[in-house]
């Protein structure tokens, strides 16, 4: 592919997208991933980037082995793999540009669309999971950052100007979530000594994930592809297997509750982890910060209960 015209997308958070038009016409979409910055797909740009081409391979078998054409997966390079290297520090991953109406993160679905995405999530699931797929553990180590941060909560933090009041905030809901750590550790051991079956999951088929096509939803950003329960994937669209009847009715199998719960406390945990490193860390103020910040104090009044989720 030779690109003919290059547009910066600023879409999504995290990484870096582009769209480009080769010279025959065609739309393609690439994105460059910062891999000291890709925690999920592994600790380091090394462990990272293998991470990525676990990912980008499991999604291209998905879509080509198994047929799952709503998997919108990565295109292969010369070489037949899927992510390619730019540097130490960033590689380069391209799909094909897929027209349609993307969702939000954050947007309700209705229950006709939800049940869709349950049907999707239950064809997925019942899937021989790829040998590349990735483990994805219910107890990540980015949790280690709030238990860090608590323990430097009585001095300063220089970072940036949302570091002290970072700081302030975070000693204010420390029992709060002491409390919810606390509860994570419970929900995992009660979870895992159910020893309920793993399947490849998403990781996170939220609505800004979904794009509406004239054929139904396709499902986009595979980098957080994992062999989990799927009640990974689940708690994203409810926290009441009520809500999740079309997935039992497909599947046979009914949502168990405190698994929904684990994967959902675990999300707003890693949300407060992530928000924690950036504001401790050298930043300015920006558009991205003022957003991080508003989200961090939504995530830590969620954890309260003082707002819905």
């Amino acid at each position: 592919m030779s690109p003919s015209r290059v547009t910066y997308a600023p879409v999504g958070f995290g990484d870096y997208h582009w769209t480009v038009t080769d010279e025959d016409g065609r739309p393609w979409f690439a994105t460059v991933s910062d891999l000291e910055h890709k925690e999920h797909c592994g600790q380091g740009a090394v462990a990272a980037l293998k991470g990525l081409r676990q990912a980008m391979d499991t999604a291209l078998t998905l879509r080509e082995r198994d047929g799952l054409r709503f998997v919108v997966a990565p295109v292969a390079a010369a070489d037949g793999g899927a992510v390619l290297p730019l540097d130490a520090r960033y590689a380069l991953t391209v799909f094909p540009h897929v027209p349609g109406r993307a969702g939000e993160f954050g947007q309700r679905l209705s229950e006709a669309e939800r049940d869709q995405v349950l049907a999707l999530l239950a064809e997925l699931h019942g899937r021989t999971p790829p040998e590349t797929t990735p483990p994805a553990t219910a107890e990540p180590p980015g949790l280690h950052g709030i238990h860090e941060a608590l323990a430097a909560s009585e001095g300063p933090w220089p970072g940036g100007p949302f570091a002290e009041p970072a700081r302030q905030l975070l000693r204010e809901h420390e029992a709060t979530l002491r409390a919810r750590l606390a509860e994570f550790e419970a929900l995992v051991a009660r979870v895992r000594g159910r020893g309920a079956p793993l399947v490849v999951t998403h990781g996170e088929p939220h609505p800004g994930n979904l794009i509406q096509g004239e054929e139904g939803y396709l499902l986009v950003d595979w980098d957080t592809v994992g062999l989990a329960l799927p009640e990974r994937d689940l708690s994203l669209i409810s926290a009441d297997p009520a809500a999740l009847a079309r997935y039992t009715e497909l599947t046979g199998r009914t949502p168990d509750p405190d698994a929904l719960a684990l994967y959902r406390l675990r999300w707003s945990l890693l949300d407060v982890a992530e928000f924690v490193e950036w504001f401790r860390g050298e930043h300015q103020r920006s558009e991205d910060t003022e957003s991080a910040w508003k989200s961090f104090t939504g995530t830590l009044d969620h954890l309260a209960g003082r707002t819905d989720a």
